[in-house]
């Protein structure tokens, strides 16, 4: 008897997939109800059809992005409503996206404001409520959305395709700018504590952290260390001489920090060895100088973006015709160079332009946090005009922070970062770092910087090196492009074992449009650099991937190319 029940469920749930062909799973059910016994049985066919869905690859396309169950966990819920994490949403429908109190998604694209609360089926629209059928959930310490409400509610067509088991949502704006003409990171509880770098050099360090900081709020609220990174790096500098971004960048991507600001407090003139990083930076984009909109956007998606001033203030007490005190407004227009770093935390395009000091050609500010402590500007924060002259020329944000879990172990030998570039006057280049596994091992990804924009790279592993000849035996693992500069983290579809005491090649092929020395390289270019270990590495390079040199004795460089592992058990 409960076979034929199940049979007869069977059955309905064929009966509701064809019908379901005609249908969009964001229309209302009430189009099945002359379904015999649809109504009635609902709370049985409806698990039948999604373990039918779910149990099939089950895919879901972004704005041309694809995401599947076999990757990132998306799901049929019993309301036959697609469910995806809410921490893809900032990447795949391009609009700001954080959990609040771990309990309350906030979505905000251009002037729509979205909020779910956990387990409640309510969604505020603008402030408007209404129901909805399937709540926010939480899965194993992921959080949950129906993507056919979200997308309807910022301007999406959403549609499922019952053929393909796939869904897909596409921007009916797309040309429209996803942002506000105003936004300030400061009324969404995204930027940390403004902090004060005394009579330091080392605002480089503070704005590097602060934007760190902010790109981790809502979710995480850290106090991190700007002592650490200016003193316990690979760099031969001190808290007066100063930084600046590449040095932040170097330092964070290897792994060195940051550590937390009660571990390494400021200001007491030492640092603390042997601390350990509490989160590593896997992905840092550059983003390009002047270019406004990209800067939005990194602010909208990610939170702080590091940029460089020339400022012609020395300390808090200090007066210049470049800063308007009353409206704490500053622009300068000249040609000195930057000597400040400060982070973007907002803007806004109607910033009148008679609040400046110099007269501007337009309307429009960046909003940015100093290090000049809460008795600077309104808190610590001011504006900058769109037309000073260094705002936005250098930018860096962060755009991947994982758990210190992610990876078991980094191999590097570019503890001073990218330094300089090295090629052979041509757009492309290829590289090898050779490493040994400390254990059995898998490679599990692999990291460089991207010197460009549009940047193509593909990635091949050779298996057991002994000269430079195993080059030519690299087998492809990864390929792929990134838009802007910067440096990124290429994982791998599958780890790729490795045996105790292998001596393995990353080999990396690179392409950047317009570019003559494309491959980033450590060497000792300066004072700051002279500590520069070219003992710690083994690499090549080539104009075509058969005849190689070995940089470290050609050229006295460390190429910089990483390569992540993880613990394994599986045999090679």
């Amino acid at each position: 008897m409960r076979d034929v029940k199940r049979y007869c469920l069977l059955a309905f749930a064929v009966a509701f997939a064809c019908l379901l062909k005609f249908h969009s799973f964001g229309r209302d059910l009430e189009t099945v109800g002359n379904f015999r016994g649809a109504n009635l049985l609902k709370e049985d066919w409806n698990p039948l059809i999604a373990d039918t869905v779910n149990e099939k690859k089950l895919s879901l396309a972004l704005d041309h992005r694809e995401y599947t169950n076999q990757d990132t966990s998306i799901y049929m819920d019993d309301n036959l409503n697609i469910m995806v994490p809410a921490d893809i949403l900032s990447e795949g429908l391009k609009c700001s996206s954080h959990i609040y109190g771990k309990e309350e998604l906030r979505i905000e694209k251009r002037n729509d404001a979205v909020r779910l609360t956990l387990g409640e089926a309510e969604i505020s629209v603008n402030k408007k409520k209404h129901t909805i059928e399937s709540p926010m959930t939480e899965r194993k310490g992921r959080y949950y959305v129906s993507i056919g409400e979200i997308s309807k509610n910022i301007g999406y067509d959403y549609e499922w395709n019952i053929e393909k088991n796939q869904a897909s949502a596409m921007d009916a704006l797309e040309t429209a700018s996803i942002f506000p003409v105003s936004y300030d990171l400061r009324q969404r509880k995204r930027t940390g504590e403004v902090k004060d770098q005394k009579n330091t050099g080392t605002c480089w360090a503070f704005a590097a952290l602060s934007a760190l900081e902010s790109s981790l709020l809502p979710e995480e609220d850290m106090q991190l260390s700007p002592d650490h990174m200016s003193m316990s790096n690979s760099f031969v500098v001190d808290t007066k001489n100063g930084g600046e971004y590449t040095m932040a960048m170097a330092y964070l991507l290897s792994w060195q920090g940051p550590v937390f600001e009660k571990d390494d407090p400021f200001g007491d003139g030492k640092t603390e060895s042997g601390l350990k990083a509490v989160k590593h930076i896997q992905e840092m984009q550059i983003l390009e100088g002047k270019d406004y909109e990209k800067i939005k956007e990194a602010v909208f998606l990610y939170g702080g973006v590091q940029t460089s001033l020339y400022f012609a203030l020395d300390n808090i007490m200090s007066r210049s015709g470049f800063y308007n005190m009353e409206q704490q407004a500053y622009c300068y227009i000249g040609t000195q160079k930057p000597n400040h770093e400060v982070v973007i935390v907002g803007w806004d395009d109607n910033y009148p332009k008679e609040n400046f000091s110099v007269n501007v050609e337009g309307d429009g500010a960046f909003l940015c946090q100093n290090s000049w402590g809460d008795g600077f500007g309104d808190g610590g924060y001011f504006y900058v005009s769109y037309y000073d002259t260094n705002i936005g020329s250098h930018n860096i944000v962060c755009t991947n922070i994982e758990d210190t879990d992610n990876y078991d172990k980094i191999y590097q030998s570019d503890l001073c970062g990218w330094v300089g570039q090295i090629g052979f006057q041509k757009e492309s280049v290829y590289g090898a770092n050779v490493y040994t596994a400390g254990g059995k091992e898998s490679l599990a990804a692999v990291g460089f910087y991207a010197i460009g924009k549009n940047t193509e790279y593909s990635v091949y592993l050779a298996r057991d090196f002994k000269d430079a000849d195993s080059l030519k035996r690299g087998e492809k693992i990864a390929e792929g492009s990134f838009k802007n500069a910067g440096f990124y983290t290429v994982c791998m579809k599958k780890e790729i074992p490795l045996k105790a005491g292998e001596r393995f090649a990353v080999v990396l092929r690179l392409k950047t449009p317009e570019a003559v020395h494309p491959m980033a390289i450590e060497y000792a270019a300066d004072e700051a650099t002279s500590r520069v270990d070219l003992t710690d590495g083994e690499g090549y390079i080539s104009v075509d991937g058969k005849r190689w040199e070995h940089v470290e004795e050609a050229f006295s460089c460390n190429l910089c190319l990483k390569a992540y592992t993880n613990i394994s058990l599986e045999e090679p």
